[in-house]
């Protein structure tokens, strides 16, 4: 014999009761069974809201019971053919004229006690049995209705608090004259020993099917819902969660304790007992596998089975040394707190027995602290404990297996991930079975916490990161489409999923959580908001995701100057804009560190040769121990690329707009031309070799003449190039006559950097550096006549596209 139960939203509305009564048919086929049904889906929440605005003497509650009674009305006239109607419905209206008195009462007295709460929302299992019964027995079922109160008795008025004695007794007197093969049963509704109707708590019809399947030894308790059984986390929260097909009881209670909503707490128990295996099932999908819980699990290796948490926490902090090896101390914490029904969630005691922490419900906070206070008032008064703390708005997040006690290091594989993504941890508990581990966090980090979770013990083949990008002209676009082409090579060869979440540039900025799409980026931007750095960050610090990274391809002071703050947040900043990095000395420090302290990368490849690994070289070079003596270098792709085409019969200034449209140029040519690009990169270098230099250390002879250099346009510039030309071919005859050629060359020796236009002869490596390329020589202990060289194209929206590339992939290995 089975019990089935079916929950609310298996009998929402007259097309989900129709697939109910379809799984009923068929599992009647077979075998006797029990039926238990819920309320009517959210009608609990509606005689809640009738009682309390009742109470508040507001007659708006009879608009309340109108609504509640169409809905089952609603229902009967599509279930039931037109000429069976009659009978049902004068019953209904008895059952409705009854809630009508008892809100009358209610609206009269102004009273709302817990008894008659009880008896009011009793009902709506009541109407959804009585409902579910008559649409059975009219399609010719062999079916009876049965009142709950008149079984399952509790031995006083609280919640689970069942007398399994009594309770066994009735059930199987009933048992022994049952004659029909479904027996309908209302859930959540009991009455106590003295008769009078109670509840078991929100939830409670899972309970009822649990007793009722443990009195009559079912063979399987049936829990019918709207998913397909538990889940590894929450769906809604995690989109990437799976149903667990096998568990244990002792898995499930851990996780419904802890938040898992499929499934009532107290529900177990009583099955457990009896080793009575339960079925999770869809009632939407009944093909679906759903969750099988039983006294043992062997449908997975993971050593976490689920991520589950509880929402609206506060922690209560009770401290002082004059808890100290005083016994009983605990006792009277507790004892307080439960002769006023706070029930106790966590619990955590340093070895010190300097402070105890609990987390209790946010809605107990103010009571339990007044209580706490009122305990312990001569304690404080004499300084030896400190007065009670609470903090609100926090969460509970707990990792829930069978398997856990065997893998070593899971806690601080935990830990490590949450820290990686700023989720601060406020307290933790584990039992010393090892199969929870629980810990305490912000509320607002709980949507982080479990997606980061999930990925780090289920997702073990993809790593989602979530980018936000800031500039989508040249580089930017670049990037989008490299991105866009490599998706699917990233997620098969390298396991890794790039989520592009945010878009901003000069005008407008938008955000889509689930992923813009890179086919309609331009489309999505075009109707987004105005932009602004400061709202950018706002959004993505309330977005508060996993593995975010932010990208700069700008090269302005507004977007450079905000990198610290998301670097607080551990999100980390991919940038190709020199301005941070090459600002003062304590700002660079001060971005280094704060990536350092919460644990963030700030990694800027492409400040000084687009796609070449400069940067990353230099670091290994040094983590390894060698010891840098001199850089020579030319690194400016547009200089060269300029010096390279300039001929005698070409002016400078055309050759500049050539750079300029080939991308090899920032927007205002001068910025290349004047040199300071070239003192940043070399300026960077020298930092990263770890010397301390501010960018006026570095000695920059312009080859520009001031006039161009004063320039306040780029059309004044333009023009003075122009004018200047007759300057420029006698800086160019003067090499070529001397068989060398012009380059803007970077050099950093001994301590001393300089950059300026060098002629440079033909036995010199830099002499046959073509087109945009970049070159840079190191000279080191290990290195010192024959140099470390590194070559290759240094400017160019798609190098340096690509650069900031590798940089987002090289953070999505860590």
């Amino acid at each position: 014999m089975k019990v089935l139960k079916f929950g609310g939203s298996s009998v929402k509305n007259a097309d989900a009761i129709s697939k109910t009564v379809d799984i009923i048919k068929q599992y009647a086929q077979h075998q006797d069974i029990y039926v238990v049904v819920s309320a009517l889906g959210g009608i609990t929440d509606l005689l809640v809201q009738t009682g309390t605005t009742a109470k508040a003497r507001d007659a708006s509650y009879k608009i309340i019971l109108t609504k509640i009674e169409s809905i089952h009305t609603e229902v009967l006239e599509k279930m039931v053919p037109d000429g069976n109607q009659d009978e049902i419905l004068r019953e209904l209206k008895k059952h409705f004229t009854k809630i009508n008195s008892l809100c009358e009462g209610i609206y009269l007295l102004n009273e709302l006690p817990s008894k008659t709460l009880s008896l009011l929302t009793g009902y709506g299992e009541i109407l959804s049995s009585y409902l579910l019964y008559n649409i059975l027995k009219n399609i010719a079922l062999n079916v009876s209705l049965q009142n709950s109160r008149d079984f399952i008795t509790c031995d006083s008025h609280t919640d689970t608090s069942v007398s399994y004695e009594i309770t066994n007794k009735k059930i199987a007197k009933y048992e022994k004259i049952r004659t029909h093969k479904i027996t309908v049963f209302p859930g959540f509704i009991a009455s106590t020993v003295a008769g009078t109707p109670t509840t078991l708590g929100r939830g409670g019809s899972d309970y009822t099917a649990a007793i009722l399947a443990a009195a009559i030894n079912a063979n399987e308790l049936l829990i019918w819902t709207d998913v397909s059984g538990l889940f590894s986390a929450n769906p809604k929260i995690v989109k990437q969660a799976k149903a667990i097909p096998h568990i244990s009881y002792q898995e499930a209670m851990e996780l419904s304790h802890f938040g898992a909503k499929v499934i009532y707490p107290p529900t177990i128990q009583p099955v457990l007992e009896k080793n009575i295996p339960i079925q999770i099932k869809n009632t939407f999908d009944p093909s679906a596998e759903g969750t099988l819980i039983t006294d043992h699990s062997t449908s997975h290796n993971y050593p976490v089975t689920g991520i589950t948490h509880i929402h609206n926490i506060s922690v209560v902090s009770v401290e002082g040394s004059g808890m100290v090896g005083i016994p009983g101390f605990s006792k009277r914490i507790f004892e307080r707190l439960y002769q006023s029904n706070i029930n106790v969630i966590l619990i955590t005691q340093a070895s010190s027995e300097h402070s105890i922490c609990l987390a209790i419900r946010d809605n107990d906070t103010s009571k339990a602290k007044k209580l706490l206070n009122d305990e312990f008032k001569y304690e404080i008064l004499k300084n030896a404990l400190k007065p009670i703390n609470t903090e609100k708005n926090l969460a509970i997040v707990a990792l829930v297996g069978d398997n856990m006690y065997k893998h070593q290091g899971l806690s601080g594989k935990m830990f490590s991930t949450l820290g990686k993504n700023n989720v601060n941890i406020r307290a933790i508990a584990q039992g010393a079975s090892e199969k929870n581990i629980s810990v305490i966090i912000e509320k607002k980090d709980v949507k982080k916490a479990l997606n980061t979770l999930h990925e780090r013990f289920f997702e073990v083949k993809t790593k989602q990161l979530n980018l936000f990008i800031v500039g989508v002209g040249n580089v930017g676009t670049k990037l989008l489409e490299q991105l866009d082409k490599q998706k699917e090579y990233l997620k098969k060869e390298l396991h890794l999923k790039l989520r592009i979440v945010g878009l901003s540039n000069s005008k407008t900025m938008c955000f889509d959580e689930n992923g813009i799409q890179l086919d309609t980026w331009k489309e999505q931007l075009a109707k987004g908001n105005p932009s602004n750095p400061e709202n950018f960050l706002k959004i993505v610090k309330e977005l508060n995701l996993r593995n975010a990274i932010f990208i700069d391809n700008t090269a302005t002071h507004d977007i450079a100057n905000i990198y610290q703050y998301y670097l607080r947040e551990s999100i980390s900043v991919v940038t190709c804009n020199k301005i941070a990095c090459s600002a003062s000395m304590e700002k660079y420090k001060n971005l280094k560190n704060l990536a350092k302290k919460y644990n963030a990368q700030f990694l800027f490849e492409t400040n000084v040769g687009a796609g070449l690994p400069i940067i990353d070289t230099l670091n290994n070079l040094i983590a390894s121990g060698d010891r840098i003596h001199k850089i020579q270098a030319v690194l400016s792709g547009s200089l060269n690329y300029i010096f390279n085409n300039y001929q005698a019969n070409t002016s400078f200034a055309e050759i500049v707009k050539q750079a300029q449209k080939e991308g090899y140029t920032e927007p205002d040519p001068k910025i290349d031309l004047s040199g300071i690009d070239v003192a940043r990169k070399i300026l960077i270098l020298a930092r990263e070799s770890g010397l301390v230099l501010e960018l006026e250390d570095i000695v920059n002879t312009s080859f520009l003449p001031k006039k161009c250099l004063s320039s306040q346009s780029v059309d004044e510039f333009y023009n003075c190039l122009l004018n200047e030309e007759k300057y420029f071919k006698n800086i160019f005859i003067q090499a070529e006559n001397k068989g060398s050629k012009l380059k803007y060359v970077a050099q950093l020796d001994n301590g001393k950097a300089t950059v300026g236009l060098q002629e440079i002869p033909k036995d010199h490596d830099f002499y046959n550096i073509s087109g945009s390329d970049n070159i840079v020589l190191f000279f080191t202990d290990r290195y010192p006549k024959n140099p470390l060289l590194v070559k290759g194209a240094g400017a160019g929206a798609a190098v340096t596209a690509s650069g900031i590339f590798a940089d987002i992939i090289r953070i999505g290995k860590i």
